[in-house]
């Protein structure tokens, strides 16, 4: 084998390697993200359609891949011309605060799409089939065999399909929760900021169903404490516990986004908590168990909340 020819082969099983591990990558923060974010529709057909949206880069990167072992070149343009808009994407909105190491974090990520454009265009691959094999089959084994955990946790929810205000106790935590309206959110179109859930909170009736003109305060958002204690895996509390000086949950089995405090046919993973950071930030957690400080005038569409109140106020249950 001339120089030529070698060269040639080693810069194109490089460039499929990387394109390999980058379609990889896709594969399994598809397949974690349509299970975690995703799967909440109503029906089958629609549960598969948000399993499609989330492996759609997925998907492109494995088209590239297919054009790329198959013509070279102009996998080679295509990953090029990719790299130069992914890497204007990121670049034009943190455009002119972007700090240089803001801007060395990122160069990795965009350069390596072009980089690999580079090597597809100098690159050769033998034999086809194998390289076929590769680059195709293993993102598709890791969207598998990330799959199979999620499935398998999905398969065994419990949902009653109850959305009244709940008595929930255990665990040395004793609230009601209040019922599908004002005070629980579950959807994008009533996403809101901490302070606007604080605000909703106070306002509730006593029933929890509708917004009153004036603060009643009987409802409120839960602490990060009391969330974490409620958490429940199987229809059990999850055993969960926090640790202030840490600020760190832990739980004796992984909670679930299920009944009684979840809507697992709900888009809203995530709640405000009561607990503040400091004044710019609060904790909201996630409904398997995670917690994040966030910043109190974010507003996105699977962030909710759901107001509690102690056992004695308003009607008892």
């Amino acid at each position: 084998m001339d120089r030529s020819r070698r060269r040639a082969l080693i810069c194109g099983w490089l460039a499929l390697a990387i394109s390999t591990v980058i379609a990889g990558l896709w594969a399994f923060w598809g397949t974690i993200e349509c299970f975690h974010e995703g799967w909440w529709a109503a029906t089958l057909g629609g549960r598969l359609l948000q399993a499609l949206a989330y492996h759609t880069i997925l998907l492109v990167s494995l088209a590239m891949l297919a054009l790329a072992i198959r013509w070279p070149k102009v996998g080679a343009v295509v990953y090029f011309l990719l790299g130069l808009a992914f890497s204007w994407l990121i670049f034009s909105a943190r455009w002119p605060d972007i700090s240089l190491e803001a801007f060395l974090s990122w160069l990795p990520v965009t350069g390596l799409v072009v980089g690999v454009g580079f090597l597809w265009w100098f690159g050769r691959l033998s034999p086809l089939k194998l390289a076929y094999l590769l680059g195709i089959g293993l993102p598709l084994l890791v969207s598998l065999g990330s799959s199979v955990e999620p499935i398998w946790r999905i398969a065994h929810r419990s949902d009653d399909g109850v959305r009244t205000a709940r008595l929930v106790a255990g665990n040395g935590v004793s609230l009601v929760w209040a019922p599908a309206g004002p005070g629980w959110v579950r959807d994008a179109e009533h996403s809101c900021s901490w302070a606007k859930a604080r605000d909703r909170c106070a306002h509730l009736s006593e029933n929890g169903t509708k917004l009153m003109d004036e603060p009643q305060y009987i409802w409120r958002l839960p602490t990060i404490d009391e969330a974490v204690r409620s958490l429940t895996r199987g229809g059990q509390n999850a055993g969960g516990g926090w640790d202030a000086e840490a600020q760190r949950a832990s739980y004796s089995v992984r909670p679930d986004k299920e009944s009684p405090l979840w809507d697992s046919y709900s888009e809203t993973i995530y709640w405000w908590t009561a607990s503040e950071v400091d004044d710019e930030r609060a904790w909201r957690i996630v409904y398997n168990g995670s917690t994040w400080a966030l910043p109190k005038d974010l507003g996105m569409g699977s962030q909710g909340f759901r107001a509690v109140r102690d056992v004695g106020e308003g009607n008892r249950e």
